[in-house]
């Protein structure tokens, strides 16, 4: 339920020639639509009182509004937040895509503290204050009746106004159920084609927080305070109250039930922008021409739809596209917490008397405190707002269930902060830097400071001294003791001590073997089974999208074909399917192909080998896949299985193209091609996981839309072994706010496939003929010989931030696994082959024994599936690995 807040403006009196040259004869500036929230403030202010806007004689005011807890976060959220990853200045600005800042506007997620004791939030209060005292509330207010924008702007004497967007479209909208009549206003003055009532974004600040200082001081919006502002503004748009959500049990739920639903969520897709029911349910398919056209019929007004596209163009773009987007406090407690701060904000304060402790003079509206002329006055009363607030936050984390850590560790998930921190870790971080909050937030409840010792000793003596020094006092007393009873009684204590830390040792080592085995097993397992399914789209409706398209939108369009397990794949290929996997470097920071020649180039390939092979014109046979269309790329859960399953397509399909035309990056003073696609890690992973398995013979190399695709040249896998000397994005942000390398998760895959790819040397031994096999075997593994410290390294130089430190440390990556890997080969262990059914002991799932692929790179009948039963023949299709 996006309801996002924007800022209506009158065309008719911003345009208005008399109230023009009066703006500028009174205040020698030229009157112009506001883009941030001081020069709303200004404008207002300086409106108000001045102007006849319906011509009923009486003066009207600045802008209109109804007070309420998110029009005043709308003026925070830009003063506050200014991104919500770390940055990094290139040439072209800041990309904001690095570890979480933890930045929002309600609560820090360290401690918990409400973000209401700095600079930022009394400016957006005085900023605030002012904007109210100019707007309808003077009169509205001291009349005794509820200051509200839907009974205010009808008059005709709002110079604009700030909503949420149902009612704002009522507002603005020619006979909406709020609008201006035609005779308040003053349309005689538009030109033809223009419309007296507009939307625009809501305006940013050009003051902003340092995160980065103590106290949070507010500074000028400027460099790396601020790295997404335009034009010296922070543009922060607030999404108020969002979050509404529909399921059903899918475990119980009847299929009529799934169906309804899924008629309803269809059924709302297909609402134009503009009739929106319950819900303000927006979708980026809202903004192409032809659906703004539509709205514009709709709406008889091409301004009025156009005004919403530019607002909801800049509002919906994420985060990769520089935007900044504030979200609202979606925690347990979420009305209280509103509650509170609406009481304290506008009942205790902006809109109470004075003589009742508040800013408002009701007997006289002109007379009440202005934060800029009445400081001193303002400051005292806006003191005790604060403590007042901060007291009502407290009574609200005291009423729910775990108190205020509980609550910090929804708002830290809510938030979705990485690294994810549990209640103890959280404790452990403020026992080091803030033993106040520690107490506050009651992490002695949570964590036992003895058991905390061992690895924050200095934290524990500086809270609670001799903690940690009881128990090596009782220690040294009986030692003591026991030295003084009898000198040989020590000696035996010693040799008993010696004698446990030998058993230690051996628990350590054995634990260790343990772990390096299970490594080996697991290894040998992720090559027979898949961690998420594997998705591939047909040749010809591939060839037919344009473009390459997201893998949500296939799969709702179903248009992806799904292939569970390993077997399934290899059934697939065996009913003479053809699997193309498409590896290419990305040339763009937020989509894959922007100018399209990558899709160009891989259309090409697809139909330049159906016609060497023959598959026929239709390419229904042909099946392809390629990241961006066959990796989820909303869910990150479901994206991270399918990454690890990545190895497993790469070495499943039956061809392997690899596309590199010159191509400019989109975000970087650079030219794509072949060269820079063969320096990136995971380009060079998917070569070897395929090569490994199925040698170079299927591997082809597309450069141009018009230039025939080639086979890659039999020694074109030995630069490719040297995967982890490629380039990785994670290791140039340093891993900010990342568990571990990208180097890591490849351990595993290229473990198993040089496992296998050693079992087939061993067997071919023993085999009579198959040379060019043996051949292409023996060369991968002399290679790998060659250069195997290069190749699997031992460890490696991992770079990451812990707690605004940059540490440098050796991390452990292949080990000794290559040998243990050997040596398992050459005993059998791990890849027994099971004489009864005829497959490998680790590969017993299912009913159907098959292979894919008709290359003679490996023949040695290790296959992905498992023996039949006694009653079905064995399909054996000898083929790769």
């Amino acid at each position: 339920d996006t309801d996002y807040i924007s800022m209506g403006w009158r065309q008719d009196v911003f345009d208005n020639p008399l109230i023009q040259n009066n703006y500028y004869a009174t205040w020698g500036e030229t009157l112009t639509v506001p883009d941030s929230i001081e020069e709303l403030v200004v404008v207002s202010e300086r409106l108000n009182g001045r102007h006849d806007y319906n011509n009923d004689g009486e003066m009207d005011w600045g802008f209109c509004l109804t007070p309420q807890t998110n029009y005043f976060q709308a003026f925070l959220a830009p003063v506050l937040q200014t991104h919500l990853h770390e940055c990094e200045k290139t040439e072209d600005g800041y990309k904001c895509l690095g570890a979480d800042t933890g930045q929002n506007m309600f609560f820090d997620v360290d401690n918990f503290e409400p973000l209401i004791h700095n600079d930022g939030f009394r400016y957006a209060v005085e900023m605030y204050t002012r904007f109210i005292m100019a707007s309808n509330c003077q009169n509205q207010t001291a009349a005794g009746v509820k200051c509200d924008r839907k009974t205010a702007f009808p008059t005709g004497r709002c110079a604009g106004v700030i909503s949420m967007p149902g009612t704002m479209t009522n507002l603005l909208r020619e006979n909406g159920k709020y609008t201006i009549p035609p005779e308040k206003r003053m349309d005689d003055i538009l030109q033809p084609g223009e419309y007296w009532g507009r939307r625009k974004v809501f305006p940013g600040s050009r003051k902003v927080i340092n995160w980065n200082k103590e106290g949070r001081p507010l500074e000028d919006c400027q460099g790396s305070v601020c790295p997404l502002a335009k034009n010296g503004i922070n543009y922060a748009p607030f999404f108020a109250e969002g979050g509404e959500s529909y399921a059903l049990n899918g475990r119980q739920s009847k299929p009529a039930a799934t169906d309804a639903m899924w008629d309803m969520f269809t059924w709302l897709a297909t609402l134009p922008v503009g009739e929106v029911p319950l819900a303000g349910t927006y979708r980026k398919s809202q903004l192409t021409d032809e659906a703004i056209e539509e709205l514009a019929g709709h709406w008889n007004s091409s301004v009025m739809a156009q005004d919403l596209h530019d607002v909801l163009d800049e509002y919906f773009r994420s985060e990769e596209e520089g935007g900044n987007v504030v979200q609202d406090l979606f925690i347990i407690g979420f009305s209280e917490y509103n509650e509170a701060l609406d009481t304290e904000l506008h009942k205790n304060l902006i809109l109470q008397d004075i003589e009742k402790g508040g800013l408002f003079n009701m007997a006289d509206p002109t007379q009440s405190i202005d934060p800029v002329k009445n400081k001193a006055e303002f400051d005292d009363r806006y003191n005790r707002f604060i403590q007042s607030l901060a007291l009502r936050y407290e009574d609200v984390h005291a009423m729910q269930d775990g108190g205020g850590l509980s609550q910090l560790s929804l708002w830290r998930g809510a938030l979705d902060i990485h690294p994810t921190k549990s209640k103890e870790e959280i404790c452990q971080d403020l026992l080091a830097t803030d033993h106040g909050n520690f107490d506050k937030l009651g992490c002695l409840d949570i964590v036992q400071l003895k058991d905390l010792c061992q690895s924050q000793k200095g934290d524990v003596e500086e809270y609670a001294p001799d903690t940690c020094k009881a128990d090596n006092n009782n220690s040294t007393i009986i030692i003591s003791v026991l030295f003084g009873i009898v000198g040989v009684g020590l000696m035996g204590g010693v040799a008993y001590f010696m004698y446990k830390r030998y058993e230690n040792y051996k628990r350590i080592q054995k634990a260790h073997e343990q772990l390096m085995e299970a490594t080996l097993n697991e290894s040998v397992r992720a090559l027979y089974q898949l961690d998420y399914p594997l998705h591939l789209i047909r040749g010809d409706e591939f060839v037919e999208e344009g473009k390459l398209m997201r893998h949500e939108v296939l799969r709702n369009t179903h248009k992806l074909t799904v292939l569970d397990s390993l077997p399934d794949v290899d059934a697939f290929v065996a009913a003479g399917k053809h699997v193309l996997f498409f590896s290419h470097q990305w040339t763009s920071f937020t989509v894959p192909d922007p100018s399209r020649h990558q899709y160009e180039c891989m259309c090409h390939a697809v139909k330049d080998l159906a016609m060497r092979n023959g598959w026929g014109e239709s390419l229904k046979d042909v099946f392809v896949w390629v990241d961006y269309s066959c990796i989820p790329q909303a869910n990150p859960s479901t994206q991270n299985l399918a990454i690890r399953s990545l190895a497993a397509y790469a070495s499943s399909a039956t061809y392997f193209v690899i596309v590199a035309p010159d191509t400019p990056h989109a975000d970087l003073d650079d030219t794509c091609d072949l060269d820079t696609y063969q320096r990136r890690m995971w380009c060079r992973a998917e070569q070897v996981c395929h090569s490994m398995r199925n040698g170079t013979e299927g591997m082809y190399l597309a450069v141009g839309k018009n230039i025939a695709v080639e086979p890659v040249r039999r020694d074109f896998f030995a630069e490719s072994l040297h995967v982890f000397n490629g380039e990785l994005t994670c290791c140039r942000l340093e891993h900010k706010g990342m568990g571990a390398c990208d180097r890591q998760s490849l351990v595993i895959p290229l473990l198993g496939l040089y496992g296998e790819l050693l079992r087939a040397s061993h067997e071919m031994e023993r085999e009579i003929g198959n040379a060019d096999a043996i051949h292409s075997v023996n060369a991968f593994l002399s290679e790998i010989e060659k250069h195997q410290e290069e190749v699997f390294p031992r460890t490696f130089q991992r770079t990451m931030w812990r707690k605004n430190r940059r540490v440098t440390e050796e991390v452990l990556l292949f080990g000794d696994l290559i040998d243990r890997m050997k040596a398992r080969i050459s005993s059998g262990v791990g890849f027994e082959i099971d004489k009864e059914n005829g497959g490998t002991l680790s590969t017993k799932a299912s009913e159907t024994l098959i292979s894919h692929r008709g290359s003679d790179f490996l023949r040695h009948g290790v296959v992905h599936g498992s023996a039949a039963s006694n009653s079905h023949p064995v399909v054996q299709i000898e083929t790769a690995l």
